[in-house]
Formats: C-alpha cells, structure tokens, sequence
C-alpha cells in the first residue's frame, strides 16, 4: 500500500513525503524508530479490493451483529482462546452469509500471519476506521481483549442512541403516514362525488378547488402514472440534495431548526468526544485519531472544523483553539474542557467527560421528543384540514348563494 506522510524530522523541520509500507501503522512505526514524529499519515486511493467489494455491496452486517462480534470475541481471547480458534467459532455461529466470508477472510488473512486489523481493513463497510484503528492498537500493545471490550461499549452507545432517536420518530412517522393514506383515499373516493356536483351545477371554481380536484383527477385516471411522477420529483430533489454545493445549505439549514438544531449539535459533540476518546486511549496519535473522527462525522461543517483542526495541530495550534473558535457548532464548554485536558494531560479522559455529558442530554432530549413534535404535527393536520375544508366547502356556498 502506499501513503502520503507529513512528520517533523529530529532538527524539526516539517517534511511530507510518499512511501510504501504494509499498513499505516507500520509506517508510522518505521517514522518514530528513525526519530521523526508522525504527523499525518494518508492512504493513496487505488482500486479497492474485490473480495471486500463483493461482500460489502451484496449483503449487510447491522451494529448489532457487531457488538455480539466484538463482545464474544473479547471474551474468547480474555479466557485463553487463540484468535483463529475465536474466530472460528464465531464463523460457524453467525447466521448471516455476509459476515460469515467475512469472518473466513479474516482467519484466512492471520493464517497466512496478517494481523487482524489487517483482515479488517479490507472491509471498510463493515469495520470503520474507528474499528481497525483501535484493534491496530490493541495488537501492537498486547491488549486486545480490551480493546474489543472497549469498541463493544462504544458501538453499544451508538447503538442505543440511534435506536432512542428512531423510537422518538416512530409515533410522527404513523401519525404522517396515516394521513397521507387518508388523503389519497378522500382523493380517489370523495373529492371525484363533490366534483361531479360542482360540474352539474356549473358554478364557478376557486383555484383551491380546482387544483384539489386537478389531483384527485390525476390519482383516479393516471394512478400509477401519478406515484411514478411523484417518485421522480422526490428523488430528484433526494439527489439534488446530495450535492456538495446543495448539501452545505441543508446541513446548515438543520442545525439551525430550533429545538431540532440542539439535538443535532449535541449528537455530533457526543460523536466527536466518544470517537476521540476511544482511539486516543486506544494509543492512536491525535491526527490520525481526528481523522478517522472526519470520516464518522455525517455533517459538512463539523467535517470541515475537523480537518481545519488537522491543519492546525499540524503546525502546532492546540487542539481546543479550533472548539473554541467554532462555538456556533461546538458548545463553549467543549472547548474548555479541551483546554484542561491538554493542559493535564489527560485528554482521553476529559473527552469521554465530554461524551458521556452529551449522551445524556440527547437521551433527554429524545425521551420527550415526541412531545415537541406533536404540537407541530397538530398545525400540520390542522393546516391540511383546513385547507381542504375551505377549499371544498367555498364552492358549495356559491352553489347555496346560487339557489336563493
């Protein structure tokens, strides 16, 4: 494989350079024993791997299988068993194919005496480069199940915090589909009766009622027509909104909804902190460690913060000066937090403070969700009622102002 690198050499000069090496650690590795400190370390994209590409594309491990993965193979190693009899083991007890090649891949990498985070990173879909990272530390440092036990917890916290934020959602998410179906229904049933009336009488419609009636007729007559231009128009709009020049307006656009805005900053200030922690304790070194938390981070600002932290760090900035500077993404009491953490020297700790802190807010925070929601959905249904009602019951006033 080969990498690009940016070290500080032993008169302190910054040097960059390429250099092929088996994995980034060794390489990191091979900088430290001739007296240089790694700064960064990045792989050159090639052609990805086939194996790993067919696995990944055509089948899914969930965050669930992966705990139970990490969380009985830290228990196998803890009680004496070798990595390849763990593994085996694990491979003949999974149900799901996907994971089942994966795991052969990984007892046939170590076989041939590759590492374990080796085998891994050839499938990045499935082992994160949080994940590869952590049991690359965990080998060189002889604390494996550890380390497993510690990537279990950290999964596990993700895990729970997706599956609160999901649970938060359901009861807007039936409540919307429900009236959708209702409309459709009043759509395709109701609307077509009042407009036969509207047409027999031959009074004169309201825009409002002239496009209600535009739709019912295009669900009634062109009803699979209808849904098809309907799916296109929506996942134009899905696409559109992938782009990166369209993609930073919406994800400003989310984190300054109120109420919703919080929730999310304070999600990704939990991310940030569990993921830095975990691999600072795991022996990772900070840029690579901030790196690998870029990649985890879904939001374009919080990625960018990320890699401007990198380039500051770099040239020797402190870490907490980037959080401080961006307080409109980070809460000020991040930054500060940071600061102590540096200034103590016990960085890893102060993050997992931050972490847990933030975790609990978001717990709370989506523990009444649905009652924040709920309000707003009442004006929606309301609007919606509303709009109908005034838009089928107007013509009818014309029609009754017609027979005095």
């Amino acid at each position: 494989m080969k990498f690009t690198y940016k070290e500080q050499n032993k008169e302190g000069k910054l040097v960059e350079g390429e250099s092929e090496s088996p994995d980034m650690f060794t390489l990191a590795k091979e900088i430290r024993e001739r007296g240089g400190v790694p700064l960064s370390i990045r792989e050159l994209k090639g052609k990805g791997n086939k194996l790993s590409f067919n696995f990944e594309i055509f089948g899914h491990v969930s965050l669930s299988e992966k705990i139970m993965f990490t969380n009985n193979l830290s228990g196998m190693l803890s009680a004496g068993l070798s990595l390849t009899r763990a593994l085996t083991v694990l491979e003949k007890q999974t149900t799901n194919k996907t994971f089942n090649n994966i795991l052969k891949s990984l007892i046939e990498e170590i076989n041939k005496g590759g590492s374990l985070s080796a085998g891994m990173a050839k499938f990045p879909k499935v082992f994160s480069g949080v994940f590869v990272s952590m049991v690359h530390s965990g080998e060189e440092s002889g604390s494996l199940p550890n380390t497993l036990k510690e990537i279990g917890t950290t999964l596990k916290k993700t895990y729970d915090l997706n599956r609160k934020i999901k649970g938060a959602l359901i009861y807007p998410s039936i409540i919307i589909a429900a009236i959708f179906l209702i409309g459709v229904l009043m759509m395709i049933y109701v609307v077509p009766t009042l407009t036969k009336t509207f047409t027999d009488i031959g009074v004169e419609l309201p825009a409002a009622t002239r496009f209600i009636i535009f739709i019912s007729d295009s669900l009634t007559q062109h009803f699979f027509l209808f849904f098809i231009i309907v799916a296109a128009i929506l996942g134009s709009g899905f696409m559109f909104a992938k782009l990166k020049i369209t993609q930073r307006y919406f994800d400003l656009f989310i984190i300054k909804i109120p109420v919703l805005g919080t929730l999310i900053k304070e999600m990704n200030t939990a991310r940030t902190a569990r993921t830095l922690a975990s691999l600072l304790a795991s022996g990772v070194d900070l840029s690579k460690a901030l790196s690998i938390t870029e990649e985890v981070l879904q939001n374009v600002h919080y990625k960018e913060l990320i890699h401007s932290a990198i380039i500051s760090i770099e040239k020797g900035v402190a870490l907490s000066v980037s959080f401080k500077e961006h307080t409109n993404l980070y809460p000020i009491m991040v930054g500060e937090m940071i600061e102590v953490g540096e200034e103590t020297g016990k960085l890893s700790a102060m993050l997992t403070d931050i972490a847990e802190f933030y975790e609990n807010e978001v717990d709370d925070k989506t523990k009444n969700l649905s009652t924040i929601i709920e309000p707003v959905l009442m004006i929606f249904i309301g609007a919606a009622v509303g709009f109908f009602a005034i838009a089928m019951i107007k013509p009818m006033y014309s029609v009754m102002d017609n027979i005095n």
